[in-house]
């Protein structure tokens, strides 16, 4: 039994439609607020309260942690960044301050570290250098009560 040309290149085209939509499938998974730009900053708004995020920032559901909501949250939050780590670490620098946060302290490097506070609250924002093919920065929020107990794991 013979192949013809035409038989080759429908089955090629079918392999890669499918190879289109599982990948597709993938990257809608709601692994992120979906909806459009005002309603996913609403959202997030909601999740993370007084907290500002630079522009067309989105969270990583699976990656994150978010405990409570609004203003008194605590947890780990991942998002992808549109911007890149630099312009992330001015807008963090720059926005943050006029929100009430304190600057502690700001590392500026290959993985920049920032630490905020505000009233009881401790902020520690880490940026880093996106991949390729995925977002331009890779932002991790954490959030904490400021004079949290941290009880040491006692030697036995």
């Amino acid at each position: 039994m013979t192949t013809t040309p035409k038989l080759k290149t429908n089955a090629a085209s079918a392999i890669a439609l499918s190879l289109v939509l599982l990948l597709g499938g993938c990257a809608a998974s709601g692994d992120s607020p979906t909806g459009t730009p005002d309603e996913v900053n609403q959202i997030q708004a909601q999740l993370l309260g007084d907290m500002p995020l630079p522009a067309g920032a989105r969270i990583m559901g699976t990656d994150s942690l978010i405990i409570g909501r609004g203003d008194n949250w605590v947890g780990r939050v991942v998002l992808n960044g549109l911007q890149s780590p630099t312009d992330i670490y001015a807008f963090f620098q720059a926005e943050y301050p006029k929100s009430g946060w304190t600057t502690v302290t700001a590392v500026k490097s290959k993985t920049s570290i920032l630490v905020f506070t505000k009233g009881e609250r401790t902020s520690t924002v880490e940026i880093n250098e996106g991949s390729l093919t995925g977002p331009k920065s890779i932002i991790i929020i954490t959030a904490s009560p400021k004079n949290a107990n941290v009880v040491a794991p006692s030697k036995r």
